[in-house]
Order: structure tokens, then sequence, then C-alpha cells
């Protein structure tokens, strides 16, 4: 018996002697590997070939299948042999037994089959390895989230809803209140998506319960309580109620100011299924920055939104150094959006087309980028064309807006400006008349967002304006303006009042016109809105006129020169950049090389540059005839989830106003009434511009020239 316990001794010490060695060698060469994996630069090549090393030893198949999930991983994130990885990650999801090296590996190769469009292939893998993963709560909500993720991506928002609703209540039952206000934030951003704004509210009402009752990490609570209130924001935005969203926005800013000052706690959750956070904190402050712009862009504090998109701006490029992850790019290309429409207004068309010529090359880095915000680049195309006063390019990128997107609010945005471009090109009556019944604020408006339905009043007023019902038109005009007052929107305020006192001017009630235009004045300058200013001071010089007021007469005669001058210094810089051949592009702008040749296309008119007159009389506008046909109309939701860690994706532009507010009308009746004498100088400055300069260095000549040739005619 001593004999046989002694061999038996001998033996498992040999086993164990054994065994020590099997654990050197293999620990040697994961040592190596880690080694080059992360020596700078990386030697992915000898971390490779030290992992394969592996196989000829005949390793336990925990240690096979552990080998192949990390080469899989390091040939997935750090080569482009996708062949390789995806039959590694393939063998450690075959191996039986080892569940955690199989849900890993299962994770990673959906990844894989997504990123080469195989989708089909990804859904059955993940849903496979949640029906086997439910014992392990961190895999089970992780596989949730992704799959969830997948069918979002397809639109599939009905499945999503539903996947984020099982893994809701999985994480009330193993105890994890954190996870499931996750879930449910999720859910809760699908459903606005879809619109169901009866399903949000109780469930928003129940996620904000659950974080303010939810006692854990600071960093994860208030994480939490900012992926609440951006839901919230971005809700109020969307509807267009920028008064209402400040309180809303206000928390979210003092939230984000208190996440800054905590500091990162390295002490784990207890819960396994507490192992989520929603964004890294220095991301939270990039998309606080992006809402603030967001609001500010709506309610017309465009230098507030121009001081926090440099901010966000300064900080995406600081994280892009060291973060690739593509949501950084998502949010570059949403602030300049924002920003393009600032510039805008503001009267910077030159930097506004080159940051739409940096959107176009950003896009073109992602397929996903540019499927999002195809729609968007050319809606900005489109406004920037009204800015420039090409009608024909303006119409055909909006109708190529129009075929691109499913969104309802961007449809109702594009279409408004669309109708603002047939009012001014004045001979578009059926084509206006079809898309005024469309956007029909009275009944039937086709979105809730306030901000375009007070848009689509006054466009209706503008319409009426050019038809000389002057009456109806400041019906319009009034809705507008107590619709525009209630919610902040100093844009449509701004817009609404100058046109209004236009009106009393045609009408000879100059004491009201001047009550009106003042005012408009006043915000215009503080948004600041150089359209809206050139509009007023053209307004106020003829009101002084009227009056016998020579010297305030003068004075805004010399404030019209000035931004006329500021205007027209503008235009000629934006339409001598080779970016401005974009604007003749129709096909999606990304699908293909950006064509910029270095000789620029002349507008084909300078009409917007020569400012604002009064007139008496029925009004219509001469402009350009039409060379595109009318558009069709589709809908679906503007939010997409690009990540696991269930971010929103903004895929629409905050509505701004309609262009072509300081359109001129052209009277008919008397043909020495000034309105005439601008009908005179609209064909004179056509005449010149096509006869125009056939080089860059005599341009300015040739504008003074035509200016006083212009002045000359009005004269006689």
């Amino acid at each position: 018996m001593a004999a046989q316990a002694a061999a038996a001794a001998q033996a498992a010490a040999a086993q164990a002697a054994q065994a020590e060695a099997a654990d050197s060698w293999y620990l040697a060469l994961l040592g190596f590997a880690e080694h080059f994996r992360t020596s700078s630069p990386p030697k992915i090549r000898l971390c490779v070939h030290c992992l394969q090393a592996v196989f000829p030893f005949k390793p336990p198949q925990r240690i096979e299948a552990r080998t192949h999930l990390q080469l899989g991983s390091v040939l997935y994130h750090h080569t482009k042999n996708s062949e390789q990885a995806r039959s590694h990650l393939e063998k450690a999801v075959s191996i039986p037994q080892f569940e955690d090296v199989k849900f890993e590996a299962a994770s990673l190769l959906s990844e894989l089959y997504c990123q080469e469009n195989s989708v089909d292939a990804a859904k059955p893998l993940l849903r496979k390895a949640i029906q086997i993963s439910q014992q392990t709560p961190y895999w089970h909500c992780r596989l949730l989230f992704q799959l969830a993720q997948l069918h979002t991506l397809e639109k599939d928002l009905v499945s999503a809803c539903d996947l984020l609703g099982v893994g809701a209540e999985y994480a009330r039952v193993v105890g994890s209140e954190y996870t499931r206000a996750l879930f449910l934030l999720s859910k809760g951003m699908l459903l606005l998506m879809e619109r169901k704004l009866q399903e949000v509210h109780p469930l928003l009402t129940l996620c904000g319960q659950i974080v303010e009752n939810w006692q854990g990490n600071p960093i994860q609570k208030e994480s939490l309580r900012v992926f609440f209130l951006v839901l919230q924001v971005t809700h109020y935005l969307d509807a267009g109620q920028v008064k209402s969203v400040k309180p809303c926005l206000k928390q979210l800013q003092q939230c984000i100011q208190t996440i800054s000052t905590l500091h990162d706690d390295e002490i784990l959750p207890s819960n396994p299924a507490d192992l989520f956070h929603w964004l890294p904190k220095e991301h939270m402050c990039v998309l606080v920055y992006l809402v603030t712009v967001m609001h500010s862009m709506q309610a017309g504090y465009l230098e507030k939104a121009q001081k926090y998109t440099d901010k966000a701006l300064m900080q995406l490029e600081k994280l892009k150094m060291l973060d690739c992850s593509p949501i950084l790019s998502s949010f570059q290309v949403i602030l300049l959006e924002h920003i393009i429409m600032c510039r805008l207004v503001t009267g910077h068309k030159a930097t506004a087309l080159q940051e739409i010529s940096q959107v176009c090359q950003l896009c073109q880095q992602s397929p996903r980028l540019f499927s999002n915000h195809a729609a968007q680049l050319h809606t900005l195309l489109g406004l920037y064309c009204v800015s420039v006063n090409c009608m024909d390019n303006a119409e055909a990128q909006f109708t190529t807006a129009l075929r691109l997107t499913n969104h309802q609010e961007l449809w109702a945005f594009i279409v408004t400006n669309l109708a603002s471009v047939y009012i001014r090109e004045g001979n578009r009556h059926q084509e206006l008349y079809s898309l005024l019944e469309r956007i029909n604020p009275d009944h039937s408006f086709p979105v809730s967002s306030h901000c375009l339905r007070a848009a689509a009043f006054y466009v209706r007023g503008l319409f009426s304006f050019f038809q000389g019902r002057y009456n109806e038109a400041k019906r319009f005009l009034r809705e507008t303006l107590k619709m525009s007052n209630a919610e902040d929107l100093n844009r449509l305020t701004a817009c609404s009042l100058v046109l209004l006192g236009h009106i009393f001017y045609v009408l000879g009630n100059h004491r009201e016109s001047n009550n009106m235009v003042v005012p408009a004045m006043q915000l215009a300058s503080k948004i600041p809105d150089m359209s809206v200013q050139l509009w007023s001071s053209a307004l106020l010089r003829d009101l002084n006129k009227a009056c016998g007021n020579a010297m305030d007469a003068h004075e805004a005669a010399q404030m019209h020169q000035n931004f006329s001058q500021q205007l027209l210094q503008d235009h000629i810089e934006a339409c001598s950049l080779p970016e401005h051949n974009l604007i003749t592009t129709v096909h999606p702008l990304c699908s293909s090389k950006l064509r910029m040749d270095p000789t620029p296309a002349w507008p084909a008119s300078c009409e917007a540059l020569m400012g604002p007159s009064s007139s008496t009389g029925p009004v219509r506008l001469r402009l350009p005839p039409r060379r595109h046909s009318s558009l069709p109309l589709r809908r679906a939701s503007f939010l997409t989830v690009s990540r696991a860690s269930k971010f929103w994706e903004c895929a629409r532009p905050v509505p701004a106003l309609p262009g072509g507010v300081a359109a001129v009308p052209i009277s008919h009746q008397d043909p020495h009434c000034r309105g005439s004498q601008v009908a005179h100088r609209r064909c004179l400055s056509r005449a010149i511009l096509q006869s125009g300069p056939q080089c860059q260095s005599c341009l300015c000549n040739w504008v003074t020239s035509a200016q006083s040739r212009v002045q000359a005619s009005s004269r006689s």
C-alpha cells in the first residue's frame, strides 16, 4: 500500500510539473504577444505569430478557444484580413462549454458580419447567444443591446423596442436598476423616433423616478441624468418649443458641470449587470455643447451658437487625436450643419460654402454618415443657392433632398423653403399651390413642430403679400407673430415684423409701418440677420423720406449702403470659390469625388445684392424660369442609434426661416413708380451680368460700373 501511495504521489507530482511547464510556455507566448501588440508602433505581425505558435503545442480546449478569440480580435481590430479574423472567431464560437469565450466571440463576429453587410448572418448568431446567456447577466444585457442596435440600423424599430423591453425586465429581475434605466431610456429614444408620444411620456416619467431613486456610482448616476435630459431637450427642440425647453436645458448644463468635477471611480460595481456606461465624460460634454447650439440656432441667438460650436469643434479635434469612434464624426457633421445655417443668416456665405465642402469630405469617409446626412447636405446647398439668388439650382437641390429624406420634419422644412423659391420665381403657381396645400398650417399640418408651423404661416403671408392680398397677408403674419412670440423664435418674429411694416408702407400707413420696422431692425441687429437688416434699412430710408425726415433718411440710407456692400463683397467671394460648382451637383453629393473646378461658374443673376425697395399696388416677382419638376413626398423618423452605447443622432438641420424674405416686389401699374425702376434695375443687372467680367481682376471695376449705370437709369 505504501508503495502504491508513493507511486501515486510521484505521478501527481509529475502531472503538476507538466501542467506548470504547460502554463509556462503558454504564459510566455501570451506575454510576448501582448508586448508586441502594445509596442509603439504596434508590431501586429509578430503578435499574430506568437499567438499562432500556441496551436502546435496542442493546448487544452479552453486555451485553444481563448487563443482563437484573441487572434480573431487582433486581426479584426488591427488588420484588414477579415477572412482570417472571421475564421478564428467562428472556431472560437464552435468550441463547446466555454461560454465566456463563446459570448465574446459571438459579439465580435456579429460586428464583423455587419461590417461585411452580412446582417442576416449576424442576427441568428446573436439570438442564439442571447438564449444561452441568461445565467451570465453582463453578456446577456450586452448582447440584447447589440441586437437592438442591429434592428435599429435596419429601421426595424418595433423589434428593437421589444428587445429593449426584454432587457429592462431582465435587469429588474437580476436587481440592476441602473441597467434597467439604460434599457428604458434607450426604448424611450426609439419611441420618440417613431413619434409614439403617448407611450413616451409615461416611460420617461418612470425613468425619471428610477434615476432619482438610484443610489450608486455618482458618475453613473449623473450620466443617466444626462441621457434623460438629452431626450427631453431634443424632444422639445424637435417640436420647435424653444422657450419651453429652457428649464430642461439649464438642468442639463448644470449636470454636465457636475460630471466634469467628479473623478472616475475605479471600484467595479458588485452587480455584473451594472458594468455599462452610456458615454465617456468627454463625449457627453460635446453632446451638451451640441444641443445648446441646436437651441441657440432655433431661438435666433446666432452669436451664442457660433461660440459653442467653436468650443465643441475644438474639443472634438482633441478627442479625435486619441479616439477614432464614429460618433465623433457624427457630432462634427451635426455641428457643421448648424454653423453653416448661422453663416448664411449672418452674411458669411463664402465660409458657409467651405464648411459645406468640409461636410461632404467627412461623409465621403463613412457610408453610414453619408446615408444619414445626404438629404441635409443638399438642403444646405439649396439654402446657399437661395442666398446667392441661384433659384434654379436651389430648386434642384431641394428636389434632390426630398428624394433622399424619409424624415417628416426635414421634409416640411425643405417644402417650406421650396415654396419660398416658387414665390420668388413668380410663375410657378400650380406647383406653389400644390406645396402650400401640403403644408397648410390651418389644418392637417404634417408635423407637430411649432417652429415649422409658424414658418408655414409666414410663407403663406409672404405669398399673399406678393399677390396684393394685404388683409390676408396680415392675418397670416399676425398668426406667425403670435406663435413666434410664444416660443421666442426671434428670426420669425423679425421677418414677420419687417414684412408687416412693408405692407403698412404700401397701404400708406407710415406710422404703423414705422412701429413694425424699428423693432424688426433692433431684433435683426441682435441676432444678427443681414437680410432682415438690409430690408429694414431700405424701408426706414423710404419711410423717413416720405415723412420728410431728411437726416434719419440719410442715416438709414447709409446703413443700407453698408449692408449692401458687405453682402456684395461676400457674394463675390463665395461665387469665386471653386466649391461654388457644388450647386450644380444634383446626384448624391458624397457618392463620388467632389468636383471643384479652378474656374468657378458665376450665378445666373445678382438680384439678391440690389436690396429691397418699397412699392405700391399689386405685386409679383419676376425671376428666371424654372427647369425642374415637382417632388415626391416621404416620411419617416429622424434618429438612429449609432453604437451600442445607445446614443442618438439627429439627422436634420434645426428648422430655420425660409429664404427669399428680401425679395423685391415689382409694380405693373405706373411705369414711373419706384417698382418699375426696380424692375428696370433688375433687367439691367441681368444684361450687365451676361456680358460681365471674363476674369476676376476686373470684377471690382465691373461691379462699380454696373451700380453707377443702374443709378443713372433710375434717375432718368
